[in-house]
């Protein structure tokens, strides 16, 4: 691969590492199985992008984008709160109805900022090129998302929020108000999706309907591959194990589609992704097998 194809890929991952960070908060600190960030991920494009090409200042249309995200993800926790519908249903219900919003948000099917500013291009120094710069700036905010999330998540509010997935009733119990952790859970996690989709639209020169289709896959195939690669219980071993997770998986991605020896195209992204978790779900277990055949 070329050292283009290489930045490419680490770009990606950095910016699938904040979507992966919104998965692991609701899949595995809250338990709540969320679809919602199929929609959440356009629905961030759509807002920076619709915003930026009406003249917004770029860095403004990309927190509005990570609010908007908030919003649908307090949304979804709110049908399953206070209207009792199951979660998974009513993260599927938001996703549909994103669906539509989005396209509301835009007027259109997608929206090209090709020559609109973006943050990266505010940001660009003349000496830098751009494919160099967007990855180095990518880096900064990952890890201020990651270290953010480590230092909330050690808070009284964070330890009440993880104690409301790890066993609600005993939360409840010691007086916690599990239904507002999940409210407060289920935003903070599209936040983050929402604003991986406000810079995936602004790195790929545009927002489009369909960006979101398969986030959820690409978002719990990170954590999984991360969690194979970097076993741990401690929060901010797992938050590293994410983010290494997503750019490992866009990395082989990236080598699988530019194989030759191996003849995929990029319509065979989804084989590989599924191919990718399946040996990422197996090798714990085949690791556990066979320390266990070691030990007897």
């Amino acid at each position: 691969m070329s050292l283009y194809t290489l930045l490419g890929a680490f770009e990606i991952g950095l910016i699938f590492s904040l979507v992966a960070l919104g998965v692991y908060i609701s899949f595995r600190l809250l338990r709540f199985p969320d679809l919602t960030v199929d929609g959440s991920f356009p629905l961030g494009g759509a807002v920076a992008a619709t915003m930026i090409s009406s003249g917004t200042d770029p860095f403004v249309a990309t927190a509005a984008a990570t609010v908007a995200g908030a919003v649908a993800g307090l949304i979804t926790g709110w049908l399953n709160i206070r209207l009792k519908i199951m979660d998974l249903l009513a993260s599927i219900l938001m996703m549909i109805a994103l669906y539509s919003i989005n396209l509301r948000v835009m007027g259109r099917p997608n929206v090209p900022l090709i020559t609109e500013p973006t943050v990266f291009t505010v940001l660009q120094p003349e000496a830098i090129a751009d494919y160099v710069l967007r990855p180095m700036l990518l880096v900064v905010v990952v890890l201020a998302a990651k270290f953010v999330l480590d230092w909330f998540f050690s808070t009284q509010t964070g330890l009440a929020m993880r104690a409301t997935g790890s066993n609600a009733r005993m939360g409840r119990a010691q007086g916690v108000n599990t239904g507002l952790m999940v409210l407060g859970g289920m935003a903070l996690s599209n936040a983050l999706v929402g604003l991986a989709g406000a810079l995936f639209a602004q790195t790929q020169g545009g927002a489009d309907i369909s960006m979101g289709v398969g986030t959820i896959v690409i978002g719990l195939a990170a954590v999984i591959v991360g969690e194979s690669l970097l076993p741990s219980r401690r929060l901010y071993l797992a938050t590293i194990a994410v983010v290494v997770g997503a750019i490992v998986y866009r990395f082989f991605i990236a080598l699988a589609l530019n194989s030759d020896f191996i003849g995929l195209q990029a319509q065979d992204l989804n084989l590989v992704t599924a191919v990718l978790v399946t040996i990422a779900l197996v090798v714990p277990k085949l690791r556990q097998h066979w320390s266990g055949k070691k030990g007897n």
